[in-house]
């Protein structure tokens, strides 16, 4: 065969695909790649012949395709409880396999990754980087040197990605599915837009079924299954990828997006033995996190944006993860709590007027003492500070906390602003409902197409028209069932 020669493939069911033989196919470490003559496709074969004629390898894939399928609804076959709507959601987060080609050999077929995760021809004016994955360590590292500007989003897209990848995760694990090596390289990032991409999908783990077939990438490998990788994989003490190991490798992400660097890559020196052992030890048996408050033996001398520049609510988690958790797995927090407060937190961030600042926006920790962690510029505005609450069920006129919400001009609502049974995830609309806007010295919020708004006076808010932001004023932000009260403090 030549390079360039049409090939057809035939998938289980009869259905048919071609795809392009190239003779220096891209390989990875299991499998290689050809592509459908549009591109949108990837048609990937197993390195090793033996893989592919695996039954019980063949029989996750399967399952992996089918019933654990988040980018199918269940009444095309995915995951239970999918719906229609959440499954077109997953199906730009995840790169999860569509189909399973039976002939010439075993295989499978991916979509393509969408072209926003792929670098441009100006990308870089120092490397050729055109066409390669932006994989998620050339944002989060010393590569951001080579990178142009334009490449590297800000602080707010990096969150974005955060918020992104903890969602898919979580829903990964609520389908029983662990990723096994979850790392930079089968992430990929686009800072610029703030999104996320899941790939590599065919190795993921069904506990208690599948075990996995890789042990992960170094820097996101779990502490445990690096110190006990030199037993015996049915040693009852091996420490194998699962769950849990994601959940070091999810915070781990979480955390270069958001600081630029490794939480556990600091000055201290485990071992003079070999650069080898002391890798080993830094990332195994020994890890200790850089900010960890009760060692600080492997604190950079120069960190100034720390856990403490984030929410309260995210440094509960990362000290959680990497002090609590780090050396015990049961003490790690859910990829539903990583997105719960990434979420939390999002509410708080507000740009940075400093038109220098290098992460342009920041989450607004000390209402008291408002200032940039990353550059230092005070907030000279008045801290607008938004909290909904909900009436409890069966005690009328009893109200508790839902959220919170810090203003900033032009800052958008949506439906879990406005109703108490709504939650910001991948079933809520997108549509904005409402809006705060400064417009001549006042704070306004804006009515965008919520049904029901009424003023502090109880008078309705009709669409296009406002409320004014005063300290101490409540209103509904619509008089409808579940309808959240907003009370405003201005400090």
């Amino acid at each position: 065969m030549n390079s360039g020669e049409i090939l057809t493939a035939v998938l289980e069911g009869g259905d048919t695909i071609e795809y392009v033989f190239d003779a220096n196919a891209p390989r990875g470490g299991m499998k290689h790649t050809f592509f459908t003559p549009d591109k949108k496709y990837a048609v990937q074969f197993f390195n090793n012949p033996a893989d592919a004629r695996n039954p019980r390898m063949q029989d996750r894939i399967r399952s992996i395709v089918g019933i654990y399928n988040p980018t199918l609804s269940e009444q095309d076959g995915g995951a239970l409880g999918n719906t229609e709507k959440t499954a077109e959601y997953f199906r730009s987060r995840f790169c999860w396999p569509v189909a399973i080609v039976r002939s010439p050999e075993f295989g499978i077929v991916c979509p393509t990754y969408p072209q926003r995760f792929f670098f441009g021809a100006d990308a870089s004016s120092v490397l050729s980087l055109k066409g390669k994955d932006k994989k998620s360590n050339w944002f989060t590292g010393r590569n951001r040197r080579f990178l142009a500007p334009a490449e590297l989003g800000d602080f707010r897209t990096m969150l974005t990605a955060a918020i992104g990848l903890s969602r898919t995760i979580r829903r990964m694990h609520q389908a029983g599915l662990a990723h096994s090596d979850l790392s930079c390289n089968n992430v990929l990032i686009d800072p610029k837009s703030g999104s996320a991409v899941v790939i590599d999908i065919d190795s993921l783990v069904v506990p208690n079924k599948y075990a996995p077939e890789v042990v992960g990438t170094r820097g996101y490998i779990a502490p445990e299954v690096l110190a006990t990788m030199e037993l015996d994989a049915d040693d009852s003490r091996r420490c194998l990828p699962c769950v849990q190991t994601d959940l070091h490798a999810l915070p781990v992400l979480i955390y270069e997006y958001l600081f630029l660097r490794h939480p556990l890559v600091g000055p201290k020196i485990y071992s003079a033995e070999s650069a080898e052992q002391d890798d080993f030890l830094a990332m195994g048996p020994m890890a200790t996190f850089i900010e960890n408050p009760d060692d600080t033996s492997n604190r950079p001398p120069d960190l100034e944006v720390t856990i403490k520049s984030l929410s309260k609510g995210l440094e509960r988690l990362f000290l959680r993860a990497f002090v609590d958790g780090l050396h015990d797995p049961a003490e790690r927090p859910a990829a539903m709590e990583w997105e719960t407060e990434l979420l939390r937190a999002w509410e708080r961030l507000i740009p940075c007027k400093n038109p220098q600042c290098s992460a342009k926006w920041f989450i607004l920790r000390d209402e008291s003492s408002p200032v940039c962690p990353f550059c230092k510029t005070k907030v000279t505005d008045k801290i607008i500070r938004l909290g909904f609450k909900s009436e409890m069920r069966g005690k009328k006129g009893v109200f508790r906390e839902k959220s919170e919400v810090i203003a900033f001009d032009g800052k958008p609502l949506f439906d879990w602003h406005i109703f108490s049974n709504v939650h910001n995830d991948e079933k809520a609309s997108t549509d904005m409902r409402a809006y705060i806007a400064k417009y001549n010295g006042m704070w306004l919020l804006v009515n965008n197409g919520a049904e029901g708004m009424t003023s502090p006076s109880g008078r309705l808010v009709p669409k296009g028209s406002a409320v004014e932001l005063k300290d101490g004023a409540v209103f509904r932000m619509t008089d409808r069932e579940n309808g959240l009260i907003c009370e405003v403090s201005v400090t």
